[in-house]
């Protein structure tokens, strides 16, 4: 059975009495949004909570705008599930949930002007916000809208109603080299993470203000440095910037809403990485969570679970249309390891991300996509990749090192292209690639590129089970590989966790996520590396483990 309230059940086509007007091709596609921006400059474009629907229990009342979309993502934290109240809405439609107690709809950003940019190109029956709404939970695997101690859900709900929210999960990983690489063996990692965000309307009476925090435990060795000889990549989600931390701080900051929550505001401690050039698909492969490896490798940039200093504006200029841009410190990547020695950090510049993204939403199906184009400058002044070479060496090869600042520039697709049965951003398969490209002079990758696909509901029954594929290329900066061939012929030795110069590495992911039960992923893990370290002096490597994921 459909339910519908005042508008379209989900998978319905246009009502008789709203079918387009074919002979003025204008009004369906521009006169509903108009009416619509309408209401939501008359202040009535805050969502509700979801609504309880007679006769069913599991459907989600949903505002008739889309929005951006972030959840509850299990690889990070820092990208909080939002929910917006208010008392008014202008169109409710309701949409059945995919699991019973699943978390409803999560809306961020109301669009400034209703209209949409290239949407409105496409010929209305091709756009699925014209006519029902997708739900906006954008994030993988399933297992983070549930919890395994179902008992506490009470205890939650109670807090909730006075604006304190909260969560702990527990993370672990087991990568082994195969065969190929330096040696044979095994390394693990886990984390352990809470997370607490506090509603400062319920609390305080403050109107869309909010604060999160995070305090993260981290432990074990990367399979990467000790059995694969490569310094560059981690090959598992969790070890990298932090180290060993017994009580790391992942972020800290305040954020607030304005103009009708069509600006959102976020500033205080937190990754850059958070909110540029990522998304939660990615991060249902270890090679690219959280963010694509050429950004967070080098120095100074702050990325998850590193906070520094910073600020970051997002706004939805249209239904279909994202732009966001920030500014945060730039600090050395070894300083303050805890997170917490705020007055003894060494600033060395700033870093200036925007990006701009599109959402279309293509059939009735509602088979979304994600298209990103984004570009950073950092101010900080790094030192030529060429390194240090003795005036003899630097005149006879014609190179002179050169300090310099250092730019950025990213694009990144994700598109749905079947839908499993669910109605959830992330209930369907999608093919994805992204590609980085960074200053030659100064980044130790000048570029990286991959392209995969993320199949969900293979498995007859399983539909929250995720398979992944994914090709990861990454290119060493050509003037580091340059400096290294200089040094190696004049017969300098490199440096010890270098096996010889260094150009490109591949490595292709195959993962398996299956939904155990309720807050728990199993992921079985398979990699495969093509010169590892950069260089075709240590043999290709197999690389076997696991990932698994309780959510508390």
């Amino acid at each position: 059975m459909k339910t519908e309230i005042g508008a379209l059940a989900a998978g319905d086509s246009y009502p008789a009495s709203q079918k387009p007007d074919r002979s003025a091709p204008a009004r369906p596609r521009f006169v509903p949004t108009v009416v619509a921006a309408m209401g939501l400059f008359a202040g009535t474009a805050e969502a509700q909570e979801a609504l309880p629907v007679a006769g069913r229990s599991t459907d989600l009342a949903v505002h008739a705008h889309t929005s951006w979309a972030t959840g509850p993502i299990d690889h990070d934290p820092a990208s909080p599930a939002r929910t917006l109240s208010g008392d008014r809405v202008t169109r409710i439609i309701t949409i059945p949930s995919v699991t019973s107690g699943q978390a409803p709809n999560k809306i961020e950003i109301a669009p400034m002007f209703s209209p949409e940019v290239f949407s409105g190109f496409f010929p209305p029956q091709w756009d699925a916000h014209r006519n029902t709404l997708l739900e906006d939970q954008y994030f993988a695997p399933s297992p983070t809208t549930q919890h395994l101690l179902p008992s506490l859900n009470g205890f939650r709900q109670r807090l909730g109603n006075y604006g304190v929210g909260f969560q702990m999960s527990y993370k672990a990983e087991a990568l082994g080299v195969a065969s190929g690489g330096k040696e044979r063996g095994m390394e693990y990692i886990h984390e352990v993470n809470f997370r607490v965000d506090l509603d400062l309307k319920k609390m305080l009476g403050l109107d869309g203000w909010s604060v999160h925090g995070l305090i993260l435990e981290r432990a074990g060795r990367s399979v990467g440095k000790q059995k694969l000889g490569d310094y560059y990549i981690n090959y598992g989600e969790i070890y990298g910037l932090s180290g060993n931390s017994a009580a790391h701080l992942g972020f800290l900051y305040a954020e607030k809403r304005l103009l009708n929550n069509r600006v959102d505001i976020i500033f205080g401690r937190m990754p850059l990485s958070t909110d540029f050039a990522t998304s939660p698909l990615i991060c249902t492969f270890m090679l690219l969570c959280s963010a694509p490896v050429a950004l967070k490798l080098d120095a100074g940039l702050s990325v998850y679970p590193k906070a520094s200093w910073g600020a970051r504006i997002r706004m939805r200029p249209t239904r279909d249309t994202v732009l966001q841009f920030g500014a945060y410190q730039v600090r050395p990547t070894a300083s303050d390891i805890s997170g917490w020695a705020w007055a003894g950090e060494e600033t060395t510049g700033a870093a200036f991300p925007v990006e701009f993204t599109w959402q279309p939403f293509f059939g009735s199906k509602k088979l979304v996509g994600h298209y990103k184009v984004g570009y950073m400058h950092d101010t900080s002044i790094y030192a030529d990749n060429i390194g240090k070479l003795s005036p003899a060496l630097a005149k006879g090869n014609g190179v002179f090192a050169r300090t310099s600042q250092r730019d950025s520039v990213w694009v990144l697709f994700d598109q749905m292209i079947y839908r499993s049965g669910g109605v959830t951003q992330m209930d369907g398969a999608y093919v994805l690639a992204g590609y980085v490209h960074n200053t030659p002079r100064n980044s130790i990758y000048s570029d990286e590129a991959w392209a995969g696909a993320s199949f969900a509901g293979l498995i007859p029954g399983r539909n929250h089970d995720r398979l992944g594929v994914l090709y990861n290329y990454y290119r060493v900066s050509p003037r580091l590989e340059t400096g290294q061939r200089i040094r190696e012929d004049a017969g300098f030795s490199l440096d010890a966790t270098v096996a010889g110069p260094q150009k490109t590495t591949s490595v292709i992911e195959v993962n398996y996520g299956i939904d155990a039960m309720h807050g728990l992923l199993i992921q079985p893990e398979f990699e495969y590396v093509f010169r590892p370290g950069g260089t075709s002096r240590i043999p290709n490597a197999a690389v076997l483990g696991v990932k698994v994921i309780g959510i508390l």
